[in-house]
């Protein structure tokens, strides 16, 4: 897992961090001073939560799995993103691919 952040001597105290460590969670912070570094984070999560608002979940497994088909099977392969070009992220890769092989 990987908790990203801004920068913020909450985030960068070694309490904080023993603890995140502690579960094996590897800390990515904002460059100082670079609001931009978490645009695409908060975009995406953004999204995640207004699709999930209205989702209820009997399990852990259920909810993974339905996260797991959220970001696989439409957030990678259909949705659109204006990043790209209005093109997802997998048909953006192949064209890359494509371009680089040629």
């Amino acid at each position: 897992m990987i908790l990203h952040s801004v920068q913020g001597s909450q985030y960068e105290a070694k309490a904080y961090r023993k603890v995140i460590a502690l579960f094996s969670i590897v800390q990515s912070m904002s460059r100082k001073g670079n609001c931009w570094d978490n645009a695409f984070a908060e975009t995406f999560f953004k999204t995640l939560k207004n699709e999930l608002e209205l989702q209820a979940f009997e399990t852990k497994d259920q909810a993974k799995e339905y996260i797991f088909e959220f970001i696989e099977a439409w957030y990678n392969t259909v949705r659109l993103h204006s990043s790209l070009g209005y093109e997802s992220p997998m048909e953006y890769e192949r064209k890359y691919y494509e371009a680089k092989a040629a």
